[in-house]
C-alpha cells in the first residue's frame, strides 16, 4: 500500500527513539547522496524515504544546509575513528608500514564514503560559507590532529623534516585528498594500482 505524505502535526507512524530518528535521517540522506548526488536530496524526498512526517525531520535539521553540515560533521568523525585504529597498535612498526597503513586507511575511507568525503571537502557548505560553528570547529580539530600528527612522526625520524609541521601537513594532505578525488572521480581507478601510488606517497614522505 501506498505510503502517504505526512503534512500535519500528528505523530508519525513509525516509532523512534530521538536519537534514532537522528541517525536514520542522516544515514538515508547519506545513502541518497551516494545513489545520485547531492542534488537529488531533498527535504521533502529524505521524509518520504524514513517514513516521517517533515516536521519530524525539521526538528532536527532546520533545512538542508543543516542536513549537509550535519553529514559532513559525521563524516569527520568517522575518518577520525578509521585513522586512529589504522595506527593504534603502531608501536614497533616500520617507519614505511606505519605510513602505509595511514595513507590506505585515509584513501579508502574517501573512496569507500564518497558522500561523507565529497561533503566534508567540498563547495556545496565551504564555498557557500555555510558551515555551522559546530561543523567548523570539528574540521578545524581534524586538521589540527594531522598537523600534530606530522609534528609527531618528524620527531620520531618518520617522516621527513625538511619543513615545519603545519606547511608539510599542508602539502601531504592536499596529496592525499587529490589522490582521493581522482579515485572517487574514477580517473585513476583503471590506470593505477592503488597500492602502487600508496608506495609512492610514502616514498615522498619520507623523502630527505
Amino acid at each position: 500500500m501506498p505510503i502517504s505524505n505526512k503534512t500535519n502535526n500528528t505523530a508519525d507512524n513509525t516509532s523512534y527513539h530521538h536519537g534514532d530518528l537522528r541517525q536514520s535521517l542522516l544515514l538515508a540522506a547519506v545513502q541518497m547522496i551516494d545513489d545520485a548526488g547531492v542534488e537529488s536530496l531533498s527535504m521533502r524526498k529524505l521524509a518520504d524515504a524514513v517514513n516521517v512526517s517533515r516536521t519530524a525531520l525539521y526538528h532536527h535539521f532546520d533545512g538542508k544546509q543543516a542536513l549537509l553540515s550535519a553529514i559532513a560533521e559525521e563524516g569527520f568523525v568517522r575518518q577520525r575513528q578509521i585513522l586512529q585504529a589504522a595506527i593504534l597498535d603502531a608501536e614497533g612498526l616500520a617507519a614505511k608500514e606505519l605510513l602505509q597503513r595511514y595513507i590506505s586507511a585515509y584513501i579508502n575511507f574517501a573512496v569507500q564514503h564518497p558522500a561523507y568525503y565529497g561533503l566534508m571537502f567540498g563547495s556545496q557548505i565551504w564555498k557557500t560559507a555555510e558551515a555551522d560553528d559546530q561543523l567548523t570547529t570539528v574540521a578545524k580539530r581534524a586538521f589540527k590532529n594531522y598537523v600534530d600528527t606530522i609534528a609527531s612522526w618528524q620527531q620520531l625520524g618518520i617522516v621527513a623534516n625538511h619543513s615545519e609541521p603545519l606547511r608539510f601537513a599542508q602539502v601531504t594532505w592536499g596529496t592525499l585528498h587529490g589522490l582521493s578525488r581522482l579515485m572517487i572521480d574514477g580517473i585513476y581507478i583503471e590506470q593505477l594500482p592503488q597500492q602502487e601510488v600508496i608506495d609512492t606517497v610514502v616514498a615522498m614522505f619520507t623523502i630527505d
